[in-house]
């Protein structure tokens, strides 16, 4: 039996998992800007990248928080937001810590620490959440 479902739907189901509201909120943000953009962005990212076979989507999600890392400082609001969905698929602090960690040696310790600040501000917010 062959899966029916269209990228989109396969898309909003990775972001119910990972972020539920997602797709709202780039739309409030986003779709006056560029018309689409938050389904377009669903669709494509999570209905056809994240939603594939072949890689569970905690080690996706590793992959994005390393690929983030590399990519700089500029990246750090997406990195946050996808550290956020690394636990939620499942991914351990550590695990992340890690992922970002191992990036020293690709893209440098500024990178690294800088991916290393974004996730322990991450942490510390999740962590005053809770309490």
């Amino acid at each position: 039996m062959t899966n029916s479902k269209t990228a989109l739907e396969k898309g909003r189901d990775v972001v119910a998992r990972l972020n539920p509201g997602l797709e709202g909120i780039l739309s409030e943000k986003y779709d006056a800007l560029v018309p689409g953009f938050a389904e377009s962005l669903t669709e494509w990212a999570y209905g056809r990248h994240y939603a594939r076979p072949g890689l569970d989507l905690k080690t996706r999600q590793l992959c994005t928080i390393s690929a983030l890392t590399v990519l700089g400082g500029q990246t750090a609001p997406q990195l946050k937001v996808n550290i956020n969905h690394s636990l939620a698929a499942g991914a351990t602090r550590t695990e992340i810590i890690e992922a970002i960690w191992q990036m020293a040696v690709y893209g440098g310790l500024p990178a690294a620490i800088n991916g290393l600040n974004a996730a322990q501000e991450q942490f510390d917010e999740i962590d005053a959440k809770a309490a």
